[in-house]
């Protein structure tokens, strides 16, 4: 029975016992192209002495098999997986080693399709910040090429569809920040990889540091407009927002916006959202005339306690099998209520559950 494991030689190959030792067999029928063609046949048995002898048949299986290793060795290819969820273990262990590790679920997550789909788009981004925040220095080397084809895919979105830069600046931000402390002094002793590349690596970071900042918003006149909309609608569409940067950068777009991104009212809701009355008292900022400047004190609020994270769609953690993926994806759950299961995890969240 052949070896089915992580090994990239299984099943291996096929020995026979001969009066003068061990001899290596290969079957025509172990390639998949010519097994309709031989399938009842000899096999060849080459020793060390004949084993370069190729007629011009094997030849040619040969030069196939070794495009099918380039193609499958190719830096821009990926494995996608048709599971699209991982196992994550309760506890350290052999397998967890080389089945559950930052690596393996970018690729099981398929994150690279996730950056297209819009409501996925911020949670891959603020993850992928996390992580040059503080685990860089932790990645493998398939982790490492993983991430940065990710990276690579974001900025390239960015630039064609024009929509949300400024995510992206700030993950670039951190990430050309994190990687001049590593790549000087003792930082570099602690990369995983030559230091070369992690050079190169930084280069291109700030490579697309400068297209985003030489980006232009290309205005697209299909009729109707924002500022065609009536007040009341305007209004309710600044009250969606959960983040107060978006608010402001709205408002510069017109005046009867701007005028609206001022209300009193309306950064006293997104203090509520995201900050509890108690953090209110310790840092309550007033006005000239004596009122809560609530649009100032979101902003100091911002700087000492963590905003509540939104987003349209996160990864779940099921607590029953043990396994992470997306909610519209699913996976085989074995739970009678699988629903009681589900639990959403956050982006810190995600990084903990591979940190061993």
């Amino acid at each position: 029975m052949p070896f089915l494991g992580q090994d990239w030689r299984s099943p291996g190959w096929s020995w026979i016992k001969t009066e003068d030792g061990w001899k290596r067999r290969e079957s025509w029928a172990q390639d998949p192209e010519r097994e309709g063609e031989h399938d009842v046949g000899p096999s060849i048995i080459l020793n060390s002495e004949d084993e370069e002898i190729f007629d011009n048949e094997e030849h040619g299986c040969a030069s196939k098999k070794r495009k099918k290793d380039h193609v499958r060795h190719d830096t821009d290819t990926q494995c996608f997986y048709r599971e699209k969820w991982i196992y994550v273990h309760k506890e350290s262990t052999k397998e967890r080693h080389g089945y559950c590790t930052l690596g393996e679920a970018f690729t099981r997550l398929d994150f690279s399709s996730a950056v297209q789909d819009v409501r996925r788009f911020s949670y891959v981004v603020r993850l992928l910040q996390l992580i040059a925040k503080s685990q860089l220095t932790s990645l493998s080397g398939v982790a490492q090429k993983n991430y940065f084809n990710i990276l690579d895919k974001i900025v390239q979105k960015v630039l064609s569809d024009q929509q949300n830069p400024r995510l992206i600046k700030d993950l670039l931000q951190d990430l050309s920040s994190t990687l001049c402390i590593l790549t000087r002094g003792v930082g570099k002793f602690m990369l995983v990889g030559n230091i070369n590349a992690w050079v190169c690596r930084l280069e291109t970071v700030l490579a697309w540091q400068q297209q985003l900042q030489s980006l232009e918003m290309t205005q697209v006149n299909h009729g109707l407009t924002l500022s065609d909309l009536p007040l009341h609608m305007l209004n309710n569409i600044l009250y969606r927002f959960s983040d107060g940067w978006d608010i402001i950068t709205l408002g510069q777009v017109t005046p009867t916006l701007y005028t609206l991104s001022e209300d009193r009212q309306l950064w006293k809701k997104l203090c509520q959202y995201h900050f509890a009355e108690k953090q209110f008292c310790r840092h309550l900022v007033l006005s000239e005339s004596g009122h809560v400047d609530w649009k100032l004190m979101y902003f100091v609020l911002r700087k000492h306690y963590p905003a509540r994270e939104q987003y349209g769609d996160t990864l779940h953690f099921c607590r029953h099998c043990s396994i992470l993926f997306w909610k519209d994806s699913g996976h085989p759950c074995t739970a009678a209520d699988p629903d009681s299961c589900f639990m959403p995890v956050s982006p810190q969240h995600f990084i903990d559950l591979f940190k061993f």
